[in-house]
């Protein structure tokens, strides 16, 4: 017997060096558009701020264009910074969403700010959306978007018994914490920080607690695919993502650049571990490479899901890998015993 594993999106919009932010969401209702016809399950954007390279800044508005441009696949936040945000709204804008399309709406939140610091004062007008006071939050999310109390005198409208699905995001322990003690699935972002993937894999079914959203742990991971008819189109390819990826370590992210040859040969010693680091959750090949790494990769982990990433500046290319993505994860054949 094998395991069902269902494979999903991640957008992050990403505006193109020479492009703008009209043509990247033009590519997000395009690439959701395919994802759909491909079968990937659902489809979800992020919260950023301040960055230049991602047009998904008003997560809700993205996530309704999308939804109201497609027909059966879920889309949801992958995630909202709940932070930014007053629990009383992000449950009036997702409830919105799940009336507006019923069965389809997804909720991940996280707790890092999406941003810097200036910025989050910014979107906040103050920084006493505390990170500290994240779970506190989330009960009052659950509440809002739950059944009416009796007595209850702030209500989310739409919002109030939608029971929107929320997902808890993470790239630490605390996510893995969290998640299982509210008993919610989780979402651990191991395309841009593995580091300590299997350590929250096993906190998070350790420490799993059963819910009225959730009776069993559900886990997704975050995966980058770069997949192309040729290893050598595909290695070139990704460079553009790796660019990215270093940019935004050192804090100066900028749009997506055109792919380099000879990328690694340029690095130092940093920089080189920075890349290599990231390979640790990452496919880069042909059909055939990327399915023995999504299958490798899903038998150590012991996924429910995979959300691939693909980074790519030319938007065809782009579509094209994940059309061969999903051909991949076609054929990843996984036993139904196995355990992480």
């Amino acid at each position: 017997m094998t395991r069902n594993i269902r494979y999903s999106v991640l957008d992050l919009a990403p505006v193109v060096e020479g492009s703008n932010e009209s043509a990247a969401l033009r590519n997000v209702v395009d690439l959701a558009q395919l994802a759909e016809r491909l079968g990937f399950y659902r489809y979800w954007v992020a919260e950023h701020h301040n960055m230049p390279g991602i047009a998904s800044s008003a997560t809700a508005v993205v996530i309704g264009h999308v939804a109201q441009q497609t027909e059966s696949i879920r889309v949801g936040s992958g995630g909202v910074m709940l932070p930014n945000h007053a629990p009383l709204l992000i449950a009036e804008q997702f409830g919105t969403l799940e009336t507006l399309f019923p069965g389809r709406i997804d909720l991940g939140i996280g707790r890092a700010p999406g941003t810097d610091q200036q910025t989050s004062f910014a979107i906040r007008r103050n920084l006493q959306g505390d990170i500290d006071g994240f779970p506190r939050d989330v009960l009052e999310l659950q509440h809002y978007l739950g059944p009416l109390k009796p007595g209850q005198k702030v209500r989310a409208y739409p919002g109030n018994n939608t029971r929107v699905p929320i997902w808890i995001l993470g790239s630490s322990l605390y996510g893995a914490q969290l998640a299982a003690m509210l008993g919610l699935p989780y979402s651990f972002a191991s395309h841009f920080a593995p580091q300590m993937l299997h350590e929250a894999i096993a906190e998070y079914k350790k420490r799993f607690e059963p819910s009225a959203q959730l009776k069993e742990p559900y886990l997704m991971l975050g995966f980058n695919v770069c997949v192309a008819d040729t290893a050598e189109e595909a290695s070139f390819l990704r460079t553009s993502g790796l660019q990215s990826l270093l940019k935004m370590r050192t804090g100066t992210p900028g749009r997506l650049p055109p792919p380099v040859e000879d990328f690694e040969s340029t690095l130092d010693r940093g920089q080189l571990h920075v890349v290599k680091s990231s390979r640790a959750a990452s496919a880069v090949g042909t059909v055939e490479d990327v399915r023995a790494s999504m299958q490798k990769f899903v038998i150590e982990t012991g996924a429910d899901e995979l959300i691939l990433v693909s980074s790519i500046y030319d938007h065809q290319k782009r579509m094209r890998s994940f059309e061969l993505a999903a051909e991949a994860a076609r054929g990843v054949n996984v036993p139904a015993e196995t355990e992480s």
